[in-house]
Order: structure tokens, then C-alpha cells, then sequence
């Protein structure tokens, strides 16, 4: 058995002592594995033999890497309901995560990128749930690349669930990220409308028809999937939402391969939705064909049918969405507040690179941070850019550029091993930004 087939099973057995479907747990382990190795070459067959499918078919792992490459930046989807649960099986689902991040390593022949993004992955996935054997930080997931996996966590006495957050914390969370000044105000005063629209129905008045789903508009990494989460707890602690928990999906993850299942697919995902919000990222890709068409129609119908515990949002780029929302009449008045996110501002990026750093315990230095925004403000602001993602590439090549740059310091100090310095920082889009589709060079005339 490989290893990371191993890392599977322990997961399933983590995921099915918290009450969560096996089949499930597996397919989301198996994703998220491909997810971490993907650019590793040789990655795709290793994969497919370790989860037991087609070695000469290798499509499987190219779609399991695309619908997953979001929980290298966020919690799964079912850790994610976890937490919103407050279960106390948690910490150890999200250890188990880890430790499967940490065998995908094994798969192919990983580069220095793919331990990088193995490292963040991990430590993102336990910081989710604290509490588990891992919780101390990204470096935990870091291990020589071919050295064993950590063995699956041992099961723990339960701790008593944190208390869930009130209206009052969550919007204060919201205050606090970065930029995204007119998001907050729009969020605010949905929340508010729909406080005075409880308030009234407790009283015994009028209830008006007011539509609570949202279209998120705006470039990748500006918070959309942050605030759809805050949104999903704010709407929980007025009571509008049972659990408050965030299922995110995209076009794979409702569309089916044959006309008739799709449907079916589609409402086995507002399932795991209900009680919480529905968050499909770019959206707009289902306006694209008869399944696209198929997962819409059941989704309005869903959307209906489950009105009172079920709040779904789309995102995806401005002009793409409009278009999207005309493509089924229940579209439009469903979805009839639109909430735009803007690209940040250099200084802004700045501030997340520090943020960022500062999470993972280090601290970069007032030159390194002055480089951050003059490397930000070079960047020209696309469609494609990645603001914070862009921010959080930056840092992640940062970190691994300042363990080489203390290669040969045999016993580096607490603030050498802290501190980011200005080389540290890699000054090539194609560096930090390796996504981005490279231009065509011109022909000399």
C-alpha cells in the first residue's frame, strides 16, 4: 500500500468518526493530494495508482487538481463544516489532512514548489481547526521530500466546542481585513436589513420578500471566498441560517458527465449546503453548455425549495457574471444585490504580504516590505491578477529563498530565522505568479 493511500484511509477513518460520509471524505482527500502535486512531474500516474484508478487515464487527476486548488489557500469543504459545527472531531480531521498533504509529497518527483505548497496547504488546513497535534505552523508540513509520512493522529479525549462567534465578533472580523472598504459597508447594511426583517417577523409583522443570495463580483484574491464565509456566520447569528457553515464548488463539482445526472449532482451539493451558504466561484462557467444549463435549472429549484436555510452566492469576474445572471429568468431575481471587490492597492498588498508573514512567525524587514509594494506596483491590474494570491505567492517564494539564504548558517539565530530580507523576495511575475499565461513574444521587425 503506497503512502499516501495509507494517509487516505486514515483520513476516512478520521472523517467517519466525525460523522462524515467515507466515500465523501475519500474524494476529498483524493483531490486535495492532487491538488498539492500537481506540477510534480510524474505526479499523475503515481496518483492514480495510489487512489486505485486507470494509470493511462489521466484526466482524473488533472480535474481533481482543478476543483481543489482553492484548499491550498483554505480549508476543505468538509473541515470547513466541521468548524462551523464546532465539532470536536475537528482538529484531528484537519491533522488527518495534513498528514495526507504531507504523503502527495511523495507523489512524482516534487520540486522545492511542491514542498512549499505542501507546507502552506497543511498549515492552512490545522489553523482552521486549532487544537490538533500540528497547530504550531507551516513548518510542521515542511519534511525532506521521500522521508516517511507522519503517522495518522491518535485519537483524543474531546474538548468542549469553542462557543460560536456573535454578530458583534464576526463584524468586527469583518472590519478588520484589508481594503475592501465599500464590501464591508454593502455587507453591513444587508446585515442590517436583514436584523430589522427578523426583528419584524418575531414581532408578528409583515415579513417582506427579500432575497438574501448575493453575486460577488471582482478579480481573483480579493477576499471573495473570506467575506462569503463571515456572511455565512453573520446570517447564523441572526438566525436566518441554522449552522452558518461555507460549502464552496465550481462548475466540476455540479456539472456531470451525461445529461440527467447532472441534477442530480447539483442537489446532492445544495445538500451539503443546507443550514449554511452555497459559494459557487466563477459561476458564469455554467452558462457555457446544455449541463451548465441542466445544474442551473436545478439550482433555482433548489433555490426555492430551501429558501429558509440555504443562501447561495456566485462569483466571478464582472462581465461574465452579468451575462450569467441572463441566462435563466429566476437568475435575476434571486440575485439582486451584486457586491463588488476591487483589485488592492500596492500599499494594501504590502500589508498582506506583512499579515501574512507575520502568521507564520516571521517578520520581514521595513526594506523587504518597502521591495513588496514596488514589486506590487509593477504588476499590471488584469483580469487574472491575484491580489492577496498574488501577495501570499510572493511570500511563500520569499520563505523558501531565505532558508537557502541560511544554508550554510549552522546554528542561525531566532531573529536570522524570523526575519525576510530584501533578497529574499523574488522579482519575477513569472516567480511568484506561475498561473498567469506567459505573453507571446514579438517578432523582431
Amino acid at each position: 500500500m503506497s503512502t499516501l493511500a495509507a494517509s487516505l484511509d486514515a483520513l476516512v477513518a478520521a472523517g467517519t468518526a466525525a460523522g462524515l460520509a467515507p466515500d465523501a471524505v475519500r474524494d476529498e482527500g483524493e483531490r486535495l493530494a492532487a491538488a498539492v502535486a500537481e506540477s510534480a512531474p510524474g505526479a499523475a500516474v503515481a496518483w492514480a495508482a495510489a487512489v486505485g484508478r486507470r494509470d493511462d487515464d489521466l484526466t482524473g487527476f488533472f480535474a481533481a487538481a482543478g476543483s481543489a486548488r482553492r484548499w491550498r489557500h483554505a480549508p476543505t469543504d468538509l473541515l470547513g463544516a466541521l468548524v462551523a459545527d464546532a465539532s470536536p472531531h475537528a482538529p484531528a480531521y484537519a491533522d488527518a489532512l495534513a498528514v495526507l498533504v504531507s504523503a502527495a509529497c511523495d507523489l512524482g518527483t516534487p520540486d522545492l514548489q511542491v514542498v512549499a505548497t505542501a507546507s502552506v496547504t497543511a498549515a492552512v488546513q490545522r489553523a482552521a481547526a486549532p487544537g490538533g497535534t500540528g497547530a504550531a505552523g507551516p513548518s510542521r508540513a515542511a519534511r525532506p521530500v521521500g522521508a516517511p509520512a507522519a503517522p495518522a493522529p491518535a485519537a483524543r479525549v474531546a474538548e468542549p466546542a469553542p462557543p460560536e462567534k456573535t454578530y458583534d465578533e464576526l463584524l468586527a472580523e469583518l472590519d478588520a481585513l484589508v481594503g475592501l472598504d465599500a464590501v464591508k459597508k454593502e455587507i453591513r447594511q444587508q446585515a442590517q436589513v436583514l436584523r430589522v426583517e427578523r426583528l419584524r417577523t418575531d414581532a408578528g409583522l409583515t415579513r417582506p420578500s427579500l432575497t438574501r443570495h448575493l453575486v460577488f463580483v471582482g478579480n481573483p484574491g480579493t477576499g471573495k471566498t473570506t467575506v462569503a464565509r463571515l456572511v455565512a456566520g453573520l446570517y447564523r447569528a441572526l438566525g436566518l441560517l441554522s449552522s452558518g457553515h461555507l460549502v464552496e464548488v465550481d462548475r466540476s463539482e455540479l456539472v456531470a458527465g451525461y445529461l440527467g445526472q447532472t441534477a442530480t449532482r447539483t442537489t446532492e451539493v445544495v445538500q451539503r449546503a443546507l443550514g449554511g451558504v452555497l459559494f459557487i466561484d466563477e459561476a458564469y462557467a455554467l452558462a457555457d453548455d446544455q449541463y451548465g444549463t441542466e445544474a442551473v435549472n436545478t439550482l433555482v429549484k433548489d433555490m426555492e425549495d430551501h429558501r429558509d436555510d440555504l443562501v447561495v452566492v456566485v462569483a466571478g469576474y464582472p462581465v461574465p457574471m452579468a451575462r450569467f445572471l441572463l441566462t435563466n429568468p429566476g437568475l435575476q431575481s434571486r440575485f439582486a444585490t451584486t457586491v463588488t471587490f476591487d483589485d488592492y492597492t500596492d500599499a494594501q498588498l504590502r500589508e498582506i504580504f506583512a499579515l501574512a508573514a507575520r502568521r507564520a512567525d516571521f517578520e520581514p524587514s521595513d526594506a523587504a516590505l518597502d521591495l513588496v509594494e514596488q514589486i506590487a506596483a509593477a504588476q499590471p491590474r488584469h483580469e487574472g491578477f491575484g491580489n492577496g494570491r498574488f501577495a501570499r505567492n510572493l511570500l511563500d517564494r520569499a520563505v523558501l529563498r531565505h532558508a537557502w539564504r541560511l544554508r550554510d548558517v549552522e546554528a542561525p539565530t531566532v531573529e536570522q530565522l524570523r526575519t525576510l530580507l530584501p533578497e529574499d523576495l523574488a522579482t519575477d511575475v513569472a516567480d511568484v505568479a506561475p498561473d498567469l499565461p506567459v505573453p507571446p513574444t514579438e517578432e523582431p521587425a
